[in-house]
């Protein structure tokens, strides 16, 4: 057991959309992501996802609404529900996601984006 500084794992890697693991929490993940500019539309039909923003702001698409997330929120997608992350302006935003370990990361989409190892840092 020891602590995790978020800041310090963030400047240890710097491509956009590929996850790093930081820790494991039973069957659950968790991830550090640098995003920037548009994700893939895709559905985690398997089990929830939770974001949350660390810097920047999240807009997190849905089908029928834009659902905005700033620095020091979360949002959790529930499992089935279609969303793609976006940032503003070209913007990096820092991640901590939360999923099982299962999760595929672009769900029931196979794209030149999709990543299938999280490296651990």
């Amino acid at each position: 057991m020891k602590t995790i500084n978020l800041q310090q794992k963030f400047t240890s890697f710097s491509k956009h959309w590929h996850p790093h693991q930081i820790a494991l929490v039973d069957d659950m993940q968790v991830l550090l992501a640098k995003i920037k500019d548009e994700f893939v539309w895709h559905t985690h039909e398997e089990g929830d996802e939770l974001f949350f923003v660390q810097k920047g702001t999240l807009e997190m698409h849905f089908r029928d609404k834009i659902q905005v997330v700033k620095a020091g929120e979360i949002i959790v997608v529930p499992k089935g529900v279609e969303h793609c992350p976006k940032t503003r302006n070209g913007e990096e935003v820092h991640l901590l996601l939360f999923e099982k370990l299962s999760t595929k990361h672009t769900g029931n989409v196979q794209d030149a984006k999709t990543q299938t190892h999280y490296p651990k840092i």
